[in-house]
């Protein structure tokens, strides 16, 4: 997606931009009229200001490596393979929060050059996933 220019950009959702914002290939540029977003094409949206920004806040390349973790250690050490999903059925927070640890001191390690059981891509992927499934475990105990 290139960047466009600052002076192709006038408003973005009522705020004026002084840095370049990303925009897709069409060139595409709009300007803000309260709760509307009106397109150079005469195209109307609301705003998204309030809407969750997943293409902001994510990243592809993140996710895949991630996923790839994951993939990786679906085969169990005594070599049964585990549905994708099988977190989801229930892990105790006390075991998150170990298993976290451990792959917290990996990250720490790498981080000050030293070796650690994994390298630092599992070291994080791993502490996402004790993040991720903690926390998954904490939101559905308030359901």
């Amino acid at each position: 997606m290139p960047i466009m220019p600052r002076n192709k950009v006038v408003c973005v959702d009522d705020f004026s931009y002084e840095t370049p914002i990303a925009i897709p290939d069409e060139g595409l540029t709009y300007s803000g009229e309260g709760n509307i977003r009106k397109f150079n094409t005469g195209a109307t949206r609301d705003t998204d200001r309030d809407k969750l920004d997943y293409h902001g806040f994510l990243s592809p390349i993140v996710l895949k490596r991630y996923a790839e973790y994951l993939h990786k250690h679906r085969i169990q050490s005594d070599g049964n393979y585990r549905e994708s999903d099988n977190w989801k059925r229930g892990i105790p927070l006390d075991t998150y929060i170990k298993s976290g640890l451990r792959h917290f001191i990996d990250w720490w390690l790498e981080h000050d050059g030293y070796e650690s059981r994994e390298g630092i891509e599992d070291a994080l992927c791993g502490l996402i996933f004790n993040a991720m499934g903690y926390l998954f475990e904490y939101l559905k105990k308030g359901e």
